[in-house]
């Protein structure tokens, strides 16, 4: 009788100390009408004209009619953005002024499209395609699972303008497990041509998330299993890696990651903590943690943010993130509360 008396009183302590330690949620601003399948990864494009009509693209996985849906800065989906019979697309980005030619220049969305082994490439806001159908992807592997893209970033080079972007893959080696293409456009219109292969992969679980950190030079990669990888963006500064951060704070899978950027090197590294349901906040300068949030997501896989004013709703930026019920969190960023 003891014994059970004793179980019971610390089943409810442990009980009642998980119910202390749990973090107060910090709730949506909005959450956006559900997409048909499975959401996994958003960009947010800057109307830089008219920042109230700023776009918020996520991807919904399946593997015959995925798609790259288009949002409002109300959560609506915007029809007649939206990319759909997309064949299991994963991860989104988006950059700005990418070089048609001489005299034009665009903004541009890239995303992985898994099952045909490629990514694919449109125009923003006008949702033209410039990629006549796809670029292949880790042609070089002979194995099918080696050649499934997952992760995507974009790499703009704040000195040359060049344009390049850095994938991962759903399985990969122990190095070189991202593969770096550059965009190039001439008359006979875009290619990417394959231009490094880098990257450590400590061999459990994946590497999906990807992000770059334009104006400071620096790539950020999750390997899942153990950490924050950190290396050079740009390869004529080599392949080796600047550090490995962050695993003793995650409960298991280290997910989606944004790069809210300020003034200088000033700014913070949002992790997802998918296991956790909550996100971790490191320095952008020296990628010391600074704290945990739980903004209410369930195991969120991306993420992406903003410090740009975007109208009255969000003047202070725009964090959104992933959550497992079909849809994206969108947080006006002061509410988040790094500053």
């Amino acid at each position: 009788m003891n014994k059970i008396k004793i179980n019971i009183v610390f089943g409810f302590t442990v009980l009642l100390l998980g119910c202390v330690t749990q973090l107060p949620e910090i709730a949506a601003t909005l959450i956006t009408e559900k997409l048909p399948h499975d959401s996994d990864d958003p960009a947010i494009w800057v109307n830089k004209k008219n920042p109230e009509q700023s776009i918020v693209f996520g991807t919904d996985k399946d593997e015959i009619n995925g798609g790259v849906y288009a949002f409002d800065l109300d959560g609506k989906i915007i029809k007649e953005k939206s990319i759909t019979n997309v064949s299991y697309p994963n991860n989104v980005d988006v950059e700005y002024g990418f070089k048609l030619s001489d005299s034009t220049k665009t903004d541009i969305i890239v995303f992985t499209e898994r099952e045909k082994h490629q990514i694919r490439l449109f125009s923003v806001p006008d949702m033209q395609p410039l990629d006549n159908g796809g670029f292949k992807v880790f042609e070089d592997e002979t194995e099918v699972a080696m050649k499934r893209p997952m992760g995507i970033s974009i790499y703009k080079d704040p000195i040359t303008d060049k344009v390049s972007v850095i994938v991962s893959r759903k399985q990969g080696p122990t190095a070189n497990y991202l593969y770096q293409y550059e965009l190039v456009s001439d008359s006979l219109g875009v290619k990417a041509n394959l231009i490094r292969k880098f990257g450590k992969f400590s061999g459990q679980k994946e590497i999906e998330a990807i992000a770059v950190d334009d104006a400071l030079g620096y790539v950020y990669y999750s390997d899942e299993g153990v950490g924050i990888r950190k290396y050079y963006a740009n390869p004529e500064k080599g392949d080796e890696e600047i550090a490995l951060f962050g695993s003793e704070h995650f409960k298991d899978d280290i997910e989606g990651i944004a790069i809210a950027a300020y003034q200088g090197n000033q700014g913070f590294l949002i992790v997802s903590n998918q296991q956790d349901h909550s996100f971790n906040i490191f320095k952008r300068d020296d990628n010391t943690f600074v704290k945990t949030l739980n903004l209410g997501t369930i195991e969120t896989d991306g993420c992406d943010v903003t410090t740009e004013a975007l109208g009255d709703k969000f003047p202070n930026g725009l964090f959104v993130s992933m959550n497992d019920e079909q849809d994206f969190f969108y947080h006006a960023l002061d509410s988040l509360k790094l500053k």
